[in-house]
């Protein structure tokens, strides 16, 4: 037996008609059906993968993450500066560009869940937009996609 891929993720909310907005809203995400488990839960459509929403009154933990692929960085660069959603301090806060060339930045939920936007290409965005990134070292095969090659599945 092997895993082939993920489904979802599933992270915590305070206010789940808050948390649903803001995901449909700053992402474009799209509320599906869910089915009623024992304590309030919301599903969002992303591509064809899901995030789960659940109600949850706990802070959320430090460092755990998600990430989430962007059609337009600089779009989302610009969104997230202009809700006050980027992480403003600490090592989370600056534009990362990833070695093999991927574009990486961190916002927070309203529920103050950590989260990773990506973007394919860093060297297409414009400083003039983004400002300096910061260069993240180690091998040029470190990528955030993969294709079914480089990740030695095999199909059969």
């Amino acid at each position: 037996m092997r895993a082939t891929g993920f489904t979802h993720v599933s992270i915590s909310a305070r206010d789940l008609d808050e948390s649903v907005r803001f995901y449909e809203d700053f992402f474009g995400m799209e509320e599906v059906p869910s089915p009623e488990f024992s304590s309030p839960v919301r599903w969002l459509r992303v591509g064809n993968l899901q995030l789960h929403l659940f109600l949850d009154e706990s802070p959320a933990p430090d460092r755990h993450h998600f990430a989430l692929d962007v059609d337009d960085f600089e779009a989302a660069y610009l969104k997230a500066r202009k809700w006050g959603v980027q992480v403003a301090s600490g090592n989370y806060s600056t534009v990362r560009e990833l070695p093999g060339g991927e574009a990486q930045m961190y916002i927070n939920d309203p529920a103050g869940n950590l989260v990773e936007i990506n973007g394919r290409d860093a060297a297409a965005l414009d400083p003039a937009v983004i400002g300096e990134t910061r260069k993240v070292s180690g091998p040029a095969d470190a990528v955030l996609y993969m294709s079914s090659e480089k990740e030695g599945i095999h199909r059969g």
